[in-house]
């Protein structure tokens, strides 16, 4: 009789560094913010290349982003090390939310000073350059790396662009 192998689930944890497989012997890395962000890195690496934590987190940032906690968790991003968060990646950022019903646009915020889930009407203007509100998998986050490392558009970040 065969039993099933059990996996040891990660909690996820600020500040946590993560490994980010891309496939062809590729990879890059994310920081774990406060649930459910996660600051992935403008870092490409191959897998078989050594990167330290000071590598890692003195690169630029590619994206901030809302993400599942099960490739964290379950061990699909495997955790390389953790170290606490600057002042600066405690501060949530902004994100766009449009309506799909009204087309109506909003900004929405973790601000747990004012609400929970802190959210006023925007315009279109106050919009741009902001993520669209959405909690991604891994595999649309992996498709995004891969696009942007190639410099191509990405079709998940096309089909959440606020429209006017």
């Amino acid at each position: 009789m065969l039993e099933s192998a059990t996996l040891k689930r990660v909690r996820r944890r600020p500040g946590q560094i993560v490994r980010v497989e891309l496939g062809q012997g590729t990879c890059s890395y994310a920081r774990v913010l406060n649930e459910p962000l996660v600051t992935f890195y403008d870092l490409l690496c191959g897998t078989t290349q050594e990167v330290s934590l000071e590598e890692v987190m003195s690169s630029p940032v590619a994206f901030t982003l809302m993400v599942m906690n099960h490739p964290i968790t379950r061990g699909r991003w495997p955790v390389i090390g953790r170290v606490s968060l600057p002042p600066e990646l405690k501060v949530p950022p902004a994100f766009c939310m449009q309506d799909s019903a009204t087309g109506r646009l909003s900004i929405y915020q973790e601000v747990p000073e004012l609400a929970p889930h802190y959210e006023r009407p925007a315009k279109a203007g106050e919009c741009a350059g902001l993520e669209a509100a959405a909690v991604w998998e891994p595999e649309h986050v992996e498709d995004r790396l891969r696009d942007h490392f190639a410099g191509e558009p990405n079709k998940w970040v096309e089909q959440l662009k606020v429209t006017e």
